[in-house]
């Protein structure tokens, strides 16, 4: 009999090769199809959400980040700009299903970050971007566990 898993186990919720390949902007670098999932998979990283398998295979660059030695960005590169169910926990990879693939993430980020900007991928790679974002995701996060009380 065939293991069945439950959709949150198996999903790929964002892949930059897909935004670079799409709609993404000719004029702007690469890079920039990095940045919001980056800025998700920090803080991912900061909330301490992510998986075994992610710690395993990315300890250095989870110390680094978290001493912001790299960039979300940068993180964002190093996994080839893909954000797939086995980097997080499975509380992380709960919460990511409800957020991120329901796309309340995306609408947050529109909203909060780049309201006035072309697109999404115009907006900043900087701390002071991921510290408004984190702020928002953080109360996502808590709203989403008040839900399952």
């Amino acid at each position: 009999m065939k293991e069945t898993k439950s959709p949150q186990e198996k999903s790929i919720y964002d892949n930059a090769k897909n935004h670079f390949l799409g709609r993404f902007p000719k004029t702007l670098p690469i890079e920039q199809a990095y940045v919001h999932i980056g800025i998700y998979l920090g803080w991912i990283i900061d909330n301490n959400l992510y998986s075994e398998y992610f710690e395993e295979e990315a300890d250095i660059q989870i110390y680094r980040f978290k001493k912001r030695e790299i960039s979300c960005t940068i993180l964002s590169e190093i996994w080839d700009g893909y954000l797939g169910y086995e980097l997080f926990s499975e509380e992380g990879n709960l919460f990511t299903y409800y957020y991120y693939g329901g796309g309340l993430y995306h609408k947050d980020y529109q909203t909060l970050l780049a309201p006035d900007l072309p697109s999404i991928y115009h907006v900043k790679d900087d701390w002071d971007t991921y510290e408004k974002m984190g702020w928002k995701i953080s109360g996502r996060y808590e709203e989403w566990k008040a839900i399952l009380r």
